[in-house]
């Protein structure tokens, strides 16, 4: 099974020479564009969006895997990080989503035993423990809807998981969630016009192109419009009608107008194990580990209009 955990310190990052391109609306070309970087290299972030802003916080860096409790802010106005308090431990392969001004940062693996839930009070600057999951797992997603919180899937070490926990954080307790329709691990999910997208992923040696959306009222899945290509540990956001995929030198963009897929332009730094977001137009990527397995700090900026 191909976890990719490793990644080893580089000096410098490759960006290809011809940088990808966008169409605006003129017809003019709109190329790619270099964000700034975060201070350190990372992959297998946990990242959340607050009000404009995108937190990233644990991963990894070096070959030996070492976890890391680094948390920061990109202000995208600015084009700057901002370096805050630490996780109270270090950890990778986490998820993470936002409630209100809260972030909960949940799993991973590192220094703990993969069930621990801490929350970050954005306006206090302070974390807090929180009930631990169920079980254990890495490589699995979160999504805020309606107040609670969804962890889905996800890898325990020995093997991949179905299960869905739904957190409640008013009264601090787990409840089981609808099951995926599949085991799966390394996809990424989203909320999507009321519904949470399961997206692409790997089940057992396979790479799936498969999308399935849960109607959290009904708690059914469906199988979802499935993507042209395969793709795991990839980075997923929503900018209006449309979801946005990343992963590696694979673009693949979801209109919800067609209810089609179409690609999008290749990235110019390729890597896995990233972050992507939506804000006020514009589409970052962050972090990641690149084909190389050479983790990297990079941020990558796409106007969407």
């Amino acid at each position: 099974m191909r976890l990719v955990l490793l990644a080893v310190l580089v000096a410098g990052v490759a960006v290809a020479s011809g940088a990808a391109l966008v169409q605006r609306g003129d017809g003019e070309p709109e190329p790619w564009r270099l964000g700034k970087a975060m201070s350190q290299r990372r992959s297998y972030i946990a990242a959340a969006e607050v009000g404009g802003s995108i937190y990233a916080a644990g991963g990894m860096v070096g070959e030996t895997g070492r976890p890391l409790a680094t948390l920061q802010r990109y202000d995208p106005s600015e084009d700057a990080w901002t370096t805050l308090a630490p996780l109270p431990r270090p950890v990778r392969a986490a998820a993470a989503a936002a409630i209100g001004h809260t972030i909960f940062v949940v799993g991973g693996s590192g220094s703990d035993d993969g069930r621990r839930l801490v929350a970050y009070d954005i306006d206090a600057g302070t974390w807090s423990e929180r009930a631990p999951l169920p079980e254990r797992r890495q490589n699995h997603a979160a999504v805020a809807f309606d107040g609670r919180l969804y962890v889905l899937g996800g890898f325990d070490g020995g093997r991949v998981l179905r299960s869905v926990e739904v957190y409640d954080p008013v009264h601090d307790r787990w409840n089981q969630g609808p099951p995926l329709p599949e085991p799966l691990h390394a996809f990424g999910a989203l909320l999507f016009r009321g519904e949470l997208w399961v997206i692409g992923g790997r089940r057992d040696e396979t790479i799936v192109r498969s999308v399935w959306i849960l109607d959290p009222r009904s708690e059914r899945w469906r199988r979802g419009p499935a993507m042209p290509r395969p793709m795991e540990l990839l980075g997923v956001a929503v900018a209006g009608d449309e979801i946005h995929a990343v992963w590696e030198s694979t673009y693949q963009i979801y209109d919800g107008r067609t209810d089609g897929w179409r690609d999008g332009p290749r990235p110019l730094v390729t890597r896995h194990a990233l972050e992507a977001f939506a804000v006020d137009g514009t589409l970052y990527t962050v972090g990641g580990c690149t084909t190389q397995l050479r983790d990297s700090p990079i941020v990558e900026r796409r106007k969407l209009r």
